[in-house]
């Protein structure tokens, strides 16, 4: 973030790419005042054909622009449009914003470096700013792009830029909701008066009381001592200092499995307590790779849709963004084309099929699994309610958050919505740990008591995967 000049107001320049991520960043900036270059329109233009979420993007920011520039006659464009009250403008944003909108409605000199010819966007956006810079020297002008590259132009130029960091869901990935709360040693000597323990129908439940409990949430998982010693969950907070937990079934025993899986680390344990509690209608994980998401989400899935018939069937969809150059068009139905994407569904898949009786024994029971296993595209989600569906979101951190609304919103009745991700591993231009969909619902849904969360911190793969993702 760039030093601001206090005593001066500020003349953003937005970049084409803001408006593309995020088409109500016209309305983000409150009271200072926004320019749109005349090379942003014609890149918009060029980019609103299309059913890609970039497009729509794109159609959006023309309504709105359509909007503000309605009834304006060309000397009200000369001197800003006035942005006015965001509820004028039906995009549902709630801080209203008092500056003005400026168009490029003349040729600036562009006095740029021999090596930046203007006739490049990112350097026409950078000659205009630095004239901008030279003919209102009443205002503090301001890039503001997503594209490092020309923050890292502009730097050089000595041209302030800035990310937009408005989608921002926290200021470092770190302080994201871990979903576990390691209580300190001493909890129960500080808490024995506040205390009260009873059994109901096989369950243990524990009333705490004292000003530690400030900081949890429901569906929170509490933790004590080495792995097993003491797990439980939150299941409501009475008040700010008073809540009352549950203990956890343990999943590491070989007697309490989920479809022949045990957990294998305390982090385990209690995804798997939340992917079997159907009382949890949103549950999220987050882990390194070989930490067991999918297959905890696929075992859980695959017993509560053929064991307890709690849901009709599971669907299993993920972002299709390749990791390298990407193999053209696919042959066949919306199910075969995603089928490679789906590497991860088949690979857990095997460990999950391995029934006595052979060769046999294994095909009948992939036939039985995969007639209850959907796959689908993100791409025909829109306007779809799903009823008494399981639902496994695999690689959720590619998605934006205006994605990941699209999609948690489709959840009907009966519904379970798993979302599973490492933030760590972005393939999206212009995401990053802190604007990830998957960051943002984690942060938005740790206040509802129907969600849970929990961060996978241990890698159960294979040694080789553990010492690769540690040295590499």
């Amino acid at each position: 973030m760039i030093k601001r000049e206090n005593d001066k107001p500020c003349l953003f320049v937005l970049d084409t790419n803001v408006l593309m991520h995020d088409p109500t960043a016209l309305f983000r900036f409150q009271e200072h005042d926004v320019f749109l270059p005349m090379v942003v329109l014609e890149e918009l233009d060029r980019a609103k054909k299309g059913m890609s979420e970039v497009a729509r993007n794109v159609r959006q920011v023309s309504r709105f622009l359509d909007q503000l520039m309605s009834n304006a006659d060309k000397e009200e464009i000369d001197a800003g449009l006035p942005i006015g009250p965001a509820s004028s403008t039906g995009g549902g944003i709630i801080a209203p914003a008092s500056g003005r909108l400026f168009f490029q409605t003349e040729i600036l000199t562009l006095k740029l470096p021999q090596s930046l010819p203007g006739t490049i966007a990112d350097n026409n956006i950078l000659g205009t700013a630095q004239a901008l810079r030279e003919a209102r020297t009443d205002r503090q002008v301001i890039i503001v792009s997503k594209d490092i590259n020309l923050r890292i132009k502009a730097a050089v130029l000595g041209i302030p830029a800035e990310d937009y960091s408005n989608d921002q869901v926290l200021d470092d990935a770190a302080l994201l909701y871990t979903g576990l709360e390691v209580l300190p040693d001493d909890f129960w000597e500080r808490h024995e008066k506040t205390v009260d323990a009873w059994k109901e129908e096989g369950r243990t439940f524990y009333r705490v009381a004292g000003p530690d409990l400030v900081d949890w949430y429901t569906a929170e998982c509490i933790a004590l001592g080495d792995d097993g010693a003491f797990e439980a969950m939150v299941r409501e907070k009475r008040s700010e200092t008073e809540a009352i937990i549950e203990l956890v079934d343990d999943y590491r025993q070989s007697r309490r499995n989920v479809w022949g899986i045990n957990a294998r680390n305390r982090e385990q344990n209690f995804a798997l307590n939340m992917l079997m509690n159907p009382e949890l209608d949103f549950v999220t994980l987050l882990g390194a790779a070989g930490t067991g998401k999918t297959l905890l989400a696929l075992a859980a899935g695959l017993a509560q849709v053929l064991d307890r018939n709690l849901y009709r069937e599971i669907i299993m969809t993920r972002v299709t963004v390749p990791v390298g150059e990407d193999i053209g068009f696919l042959p066949g139905t919306e199910e075969e084309k995603m089928t490679p994407w789906m590497g991860a569904l088949m690979d857990n898949l095997e460990v999950l099929t391995q029934p006595e009786g052979g060769d046999w024994g294994r095909a009948a029971t992939n036939d039985l699994i995969r007639s209850r296993i959907r796959i689908s595209s993100l791409n025909f989600m829109r306007g779809r309610t799903f009823l008494n569906k399981y639902i496994i979101l695999d690689e959720a951190q590619n998605l934006t958050a205006k994605q990941m609304k699209t999609l948690v919103t489709r959840a009907g009745p009966g519904t379970k919505f798993v979302c599973l991700g490492n933030i760590s591993q972005i393939d999206t231009p212009y995401l990053t740990e802190t604007t990830s969909g998957l960051t943002y619902v984690v942060d938005r849904f740790k206040h509802w008591p129907h969600s849970g969360h929990i961060t996978l911190m241990r890698g159960e793969r294979s040694r080789l995967a553990d010492f690769a993702s540690q040295e590499l």
